[in-house]
C-alpha cells in the first residue's frame, strides 16, 4: 500500500534539521510520494534540490501564494519560467490564487493588495497555459473570483486542483462540471466539517486526492500538534471509512489519481 501526499510544505522541516526524520516517518506510514508546494521565490530552489535528492519520492511545484504577493511580485514571477527550462522541472504551477481571509482591515490597503493578488494570479494562469502544466489553486474566501479567472484564462480545467477544499457540495459540483478537482486535507476529519465530507462524497472516490498541507491542518487524532506528511495516513483511514472501502482500496485509487493528475 502506498499513499501520495499531494500538498505539503517541507521548508520548515528542512530549516530546523528535521527533514530526514519527517521523510522516514512518512515512508513508515506508507507514503510513497509527496509533493512539496512552492509559495514564493525563496523556496523554489530548495524544493528543486529536495526533488533532486529524493527522486521519485519528493516532487515539487513552484508558484506565488496570494499571501506572498508583494510589491515585487512581477520580479518574483519573472524567475518562474526558468524552473521549467533547466534542471528538474516542477510537476505543477502553484500554489497560486486569491485570499480574502488574510487581507488587512483597512479597505484601501486591502483593495491594493487584492488587486495585486488578482494580477499575480492572472499572470500565473497565463504561464500555466503556455506551459501546459497543472495548476494548484489556493482559494480562501474567493472561490467565485478564482473560478471566473480560470474560466477566462483558457487553462484546461482538467489540469486544475483547488487544494484544501473546504467549501460544500454545490461549490465542488461547479468545479467538477468544468473538469476541475478539489483535494482534501485533515480538515475532513474535524467534527465541524460535515459540509467538507459531503463535498468529498459528491465529487466521488474516483476523483479523490488527499493531502496534509503540513505543517498546518493536522488531522484527528493529532489535531493541535504540528502536521507532517506521515499523517496523511490518518486522513486516508478516515476517508476509507467515509467512502465505505478498505484502506488499501482508498490508497490504490487516490494514488492513481494523484499520479495521473501530476504525471509523476
Amino acid at each position: 500500500m502506498q499513499l501520495v501526499d499531494t500538498h505539503t510544505h517541507l521548508e520548515s522541516f528542512a530549516q530546523h534539521g528535521r527533514l530526514g526524520a519527517v521523510l522516514t516517518r512518512a515512508r513508515e506510514a506508507g507514503v510513497g510520494a509527496m509533493i512539496t508546494v512552492g509559495t514564493a521565490a525563496d523556496d523554489w530552489s530548495l524544493y528543486r534540490d529536495l526533488a533532486d535528492d529524493h527522486r521519485g519520492f519528493v516532487h515539487y511545484t513552484a508558484g506565488l501564494h496570494p499571501c506572498a504577493v508583494g510589491a515585487d511580485w512581477e520580479q518574483q514571477l519573472a524567475q518562474l519560467p526558468a524552473f521549467w527550462r533547466t534542471g528538474r522541472p516542477p510537476v505543477a504551477l502553484g500554489e497560486c490564487g486569491l485570499d480574502r481571509f488574510h487581507l488587512p482591515k483597512d479597505p484601501a490597503e486591502a483593495g491594493i493588495i487584492y488587486a495585486r493578488q488578482q494580477a499575480a494570479f492572472a499572470a500565473q494562469l497565463d504561464l500555466a497555459l503556455q506551459l501546459g502544466c497543472p495548476v494548484v489553486v489556493h482559494s480562501r474566501g474567493a472561490l467565485a473570483e478564482c473560478v471566473a479567472m480560470i474560466d477566462g484564462s483558457g487553462v484546461d480545467w482538467r489540469r486544475v486542483v483547488f487544494h484544501c477544499f473546504t467549501e460544500g457540495e454545490a461549490e465542488i459540483a461547479g468545479l467538477n462540471r468544468r473538469g476541475g478537482l478539489g483535494s482534501f486535507t485533515g480538515v475532513i476529519t474535524y467534527n465541524s466539517a460535515q459540509a467538507v465530507r459531503e463535498a468529498a462524497l459528491a465529487q466521488g472516490l474516483d476523483r479523490l486526492m488527499i493531502e496534509t498541507d503540513a505543517p498546518y491542518l493536522t488531522p484527528v487524532p493529532h489535531r493541535g500538534k504540528p502536521n507532517e506528511p506521515a499523517f496523511v495516513r490518518h486522513t486516508a483511514e478516515f476517508c476509507a471509512e467515509l467512502f465505505g472501502v478498505s484502506l488499501e482500496k482508498l490508497a490504490e485509487i487516490t494514488t492513481a489519481n494523484a499520479r495521473a493528475f501530476f504525471r509523476i
